[in-house]
């Protein structure tokens, strides 16, 4: 039933005047002040209400931002709607911005589809105080429950063990890993975050790693943009409210594992990460003002899983279609496996070191893949003269990664796949600063150690172990990304050969 068959012609037409007449007010209240006026950087002139939404193409907006920072420069004004986002393009920019200042660009920018979702609980969207302590907390609890170290390790391994076994399963045939790889990445978080692992098969997990599979993709729709820069068109049905329903799934579930765990807590044993917030919960019963509730840890731990699930196994999928891609590249990598670590034993973390083409091509892979194009809004924290300009304290800023991942004065080539990237005249592996797709700063991901140790170890077991072959019917493997906050590749099937 079309949105027009439940109420007649005349009340939608009546609706929409009145939302129109909403917004003209709004805009030449609050939006009517030239970039000049307030000593904005430069932009592109808006059009009232939508602001610059007609330049932006939505699937892929971090394509039309790089297009605008060529004509505009390394800062410049955009409007989404009616409110006023400062981007920041290119590796000097954006560092300036988020080392050289990193307190004043520490916010977290007001978007309203995650607004409505989080409240302002947790800690990827808090700002202020609570995000100070749930930043802190987290990554201390996440080290005593070994990220980084060989405890983490070992589970790591393990679990390639239980992905092995699923992808021999397909004896060489064309099958879509996307799934599998999820739950591999997400029973890492899993064994952290709920002290346990679960099976590939147990529909409960495999509901909540597919459910956070595609609230992350709804999270970059066009709706979804279109609904953060003009939210008074809530109301429309579209992917916000699909998207919406799917994060109160999200919740449901850790709110009901929350409750069992309340029902086991051994205040001498602490088995997980929630058991150590709730203790630290009950620590501070007493305290009015305490940022350790209920709310903030089941949004933490939605944090957790979202940015450690999605973006490390989306990366292994382009690991897949990349050495599909360049299947010479793939071989390479596993004739250095194979010299330095032969068949037999897994690799470690500590055969990083000596195994320098196959770590500059996992750093080219994630440079290539570029997975949060857009990086995560920033805001600034109080009134600042930055390159010239006024930015006033709540100021929205994307850090655009796109432009540091690609900027062609860092990178050689940067629209082509080149593991020389991190490679000297030697063939040893080099460092390169701007290789940021954790982001950087004071809002750079908490988890990043983990990320990396699960890269090498998953992409090295993998390579060593099957040959990865795109399927007979495929003719043209195209390296093309699919629409989501995050960057997947769009082709996903792929034949994994045993060695």
């Amino acid at each position: 039933m079309s949105f027009a068959g439940v109420f007649s012609l005349d009340t939608v037409t009546l609706v929409l005047l009145c939302a129109l007449t909403v917004l003209i007010i709004a805009y030449f209240r609050n939006g009517s002040k030239s970039h000049v006026e307030l000593n904005f950087p430069p932009g592109p002139t808006p059009l009232p209400i939508i602001g610059n939404l007609h330049l932006l193409g939505l699937k892929k907006s971090h394509v039309t931002l790089m297009e605008l920072s060529e004509k505009y420069g390394p800062i410049f004004t955009i409007k989404l709607g009616m409110i006023r986002v400062v981007v920041l393009a290119g590796y000097e920019t954006v560092k300036d911005a988020l080392i050289n200042h990193p307190d004043q660009f520490a916010g977290r920018a007001h978007i309203p589809i995650f607004d409505d979702l989080t409240q302002g609980f947790g800690i990827i969207l808090s700002n202020g105080e609570s995000w100070r302590q749930m930043r802190r907390f987290t990554m201390s609890t996440l080290r005593d429950f070994g990220m980084g170290k060989k405890t983490i390790e070992d589970k790591i391994i393990e679990e390639a063990h239980f992905l092995i076994k699923m992808f021999e399963s397909h004896k060489g045939q064309e099958f879509n890993p996307t799934i599998k790889l999820n739950a591999a990445v997400a029973n890492i978080i899993c064994s952290i975050v709920f002290g346990d692992r679960f099976d590939y098969d147990d529909q409960t997990f495999i509901i909540l790693v597919k459910t956070i599979n595609e609230s992350n993709e709804l999270a970059g729709s066009p709706m979804v943009q279109l609904y953060n820069a003009l939210p008074i068109l809530g109301f429309l049905p579209g992917s916000h409210k699909k998207m919406q329903k799917k994060e109160r799934l999200v919740w449901r579930f850790i709110k009901d594992f929350i409750t069992k765990s309340y029902q086991t807590l051994d205040a001498n044993d602490p088995r997980s990460f929630i058991d150590v917030f709730m203790l630290k919960q009950q620590q501070e019963s007493g305290n009015p003002n305490t940022y350790f509730h209920e709310n903030n840890l089941i949004y933490t731990v939605a944090d957790l899983f979202a940015a450690g699930m999605e973006t490390t196994s989306t990366t292994l999928r382009w690991v897949m279609l990349l050495m599909m891609k360049y299947p010479q590249i793939q071989e390479k990598v596993h004739d250095e496996i194979n010299t330095v670590i032969g068949s037999q034993r897994f690799p470690r973390t500590e055969d990083r070191k000596n195994l320098p083409y196959t770590n500059a091509v996992i750093h080219e892979i994630q440079r290539f893949a570029n997975i949060l194009p857009l990086n995560l809004m920033h805001s600034t924290t109080e009134d600042l003269n930055f390159k010239g300009y006024f930015l006033p304290k709540g100021t929205p800023v994307i850090p655009l990664l796109t432009s540091v991942l690609y900027d062609k004065t860092q990178w050689k080539s940067p629209n082509d796949f080149n593991p020389s990237n991190f490679l000297d005249a030697e063939g040893k592996f080099v460092k390169r600063d701007a290789f940021t797709p954790f982001s950087m700063g004071r809002r750079a991901c908490v988890g990043e150690t983990l990320a990396r140790m699960e890269l090498f170890l998953f992409f090295t077991i993998l390579i060593q172990r099957f040959r990865f072959q795109v399927p007979p019917n495929v003719t043209n493997l195209e390296l093309t990304s699919g629409v989501g906050f995050i960057s997947f590749p769009k082709y996903q099937n792929v034949c994994a050969v045993r060695r």
